[in-house]
């Protein structure tokens, strides 16, 4: 089931397990995972997309062995919060995941993810390479960590 509140996704999520953060880019989806008290996100992987069916094998796998409970999925939303063509892509794509996972799927905004996670890669004085091979899944545990952090706030209220 797709989620387009937090708060809706919040809900549907059991109350422990792990949670899969991923930052859907054209050549890439980026990967972070959390531990089962939800406490922090990780970054994972970057898988090289393919083909979607294997794409969403991959994704599949990651879900079967790290016990995933549910799917937070970075929109790329405009600076002025509308949506444009990559959020009609994004939503597209998990669109077809959920047909294939069965588990809540919620989206999160992720404007400026990328440029948090090139900061803190600069800070942490990584090589332009690591860099490159780095940075969407460090995206996605920055997307990841910002609804962890509001999911912990839905519960405390």
């Amino acid at each position: 089931m797709i989620h387009d509140e937090i708060t809706e996704f919040a809900t549907a999520l059991p109350p422990m397990g792990a949670l899969m953060g991923l930052d859907l880019g054209t050549k890439t989806i980026g990967v972070a995972v959390t531990d089962g008290l939800r406490s922090v996100a990780t970054p994972l992987e970057t898988v090289k997309r393919k083909k979607f069916t294997l794409d969403a094998d991959r994704l599949a796998a990651i879900v079967t062995n790290r016990t995933i409970t549910g799917i937070v999925l970075g929109l790329p939303r405009n600076m002025d919060g509308s949506e444009g063509p990559r959020c009609q892509s994004t939503r597209a794509f998990a669109r077809n995941l959920a047909q294939r996972i069965d588990l809540p799927i919620g989206f999160w905004d992720e404007r400026l993810s990328t440029v948090a996670a090139e900061r803190a890669l600069l800070e942490a004085d990584t090589s332009r390479a690591r860099r490159a091979e780095v940075i969407d899944h460090v995206a996605a545990s920055f997307i990841l960590q910002g609804a962890l952090d509001r999911l912990r706030v839905l519960r405390t209220t």
